[in-house]
């Protein structure tokens, strides 16, 4: 009898712990609204220093654009820095394509909305995430 009880209990502990399951971070909604046309997607990537530029981000998403304009949730965000990367892929491709000079042909942009002359810099993009949501605008 001791065991049922003691079954009974544990698998009603259980049970309660997995109901109780909060968030662990923060959530950053991203817009963009000045999309140049339709075609494509909008690929986006949340970033650490150590992933800015080099590849896949800590989290990465993708939308389709209606009317010039998409949002993009990144969910379950921890505090500290990021930096976010935007890619209007029109082509849908899945990367960025250059002319033959190496200027981009697709638009871009960068949390913080830096203005660029060279390549993107993780500490123009980076911004704290602290204790509560954000809303950010990505400009192209």
């Amino acid at each position: 009898m001791k065991n049922f009880i003691l079954s009974i209990t544990l698998v009603l502990a259980t049970a309660v712990g997995f109901s109780q399951v909060e968030d662990n971070g923060i959530t950053i909604t991203v817009t963009i609204d000045n999309v140049t046309n339709d075609n494509g997607k909008v690929l986006m990537s949340l970033h650490t220093s150590e992933t800015f530029m080099k590849g896949k981000g800590i989290q990465d998403a993708e939308s389709a654009i209606k009317d010039g304009k998409i949002t993009i949730t990144f969910e379950n965000v921890l505090p500290g820095d990021y930096a976010i990367l935007a890619l209007h892929d029109e082509n849908s491709n899945g990367r960025m394509d250059f002319q033959d000079n190496g200027m981009p042909k697709e638009s871009f942009g960068m949390s913080n909305n830096v203005m660029l002359m060279g390549p993107p810099q993780y500490d123009d993009a980076k911004f704290k995430v602290e204790d509560k949501d954000l809303e950010l605008n990505i400009r192209f």
